[in-house]
């Protein structure tokens, strides 16, 4: 049984590792970071200004491994076993990349917190969580914001 767990370094992603951790007893674990390339933004959202996007491709992708490679790390913490990390370019949307990349692992399950970095984008676009609720063609497990 593979589980994917999506991260993206958000308090809600943290709290998806721990649950998994609590309550799942599985692996191999595969933690999926998720980035969008210069380009596919500009074709997202034409109208944002040079201020909120930067040619830094680049700079992305690393910040991303680093993303998974911490997600990983914070799994093993948590006492999940056989783990593994990626950091994919997202060329279309985040949510069909995650669940792209779980089809390709033939995932068992997909893990997600109910909202991740996006921040005003979720809200007009609808959140990653909710898309890949209901695309994926795999069991999926939205955990809830941790309550302070």
């Amino acid at each position: 049984m593979t589980i994917l767990i999506a991260y993206d370094g958000s308090a809600d992603s943290r709290a998806a590792i721990e649950f998994a951790a609590k309550h799942l007893s599985a692996g191999p674990i595969v933690i999926l970071t998720v980035w969008e390339p210069l380009l596919v933004q500009l074709r997202k959202y034409p109208l944002a200004g040079a201020g909120v996007l930067s040619d830094a491709a680049d700079d992305w992708q690393a910040e991303a491994e680093r993303n998974a490679k911490e997600g990983a790390e914070l799994a093993t913490a948590s006492g999940l076993s056989d783990v593994s990390y990626r950091a994919v370019a997202d060329n279309e949307s985040i949510w069909k990349t995650i669940v792209d990349v779980a089809d390709e692992l033939d995932a068992s399950l997909i893990v997600t917190g109910s909202r991740g970095l996006a921040g005003v984008r979720s809200v007009l676009l609808g959140s990653v969580s909710n898309h890949v609720l209901h695309h994926a063609h795999r069991p999926t497990l939205i955990v809830p914001p941790v309550k302070a």
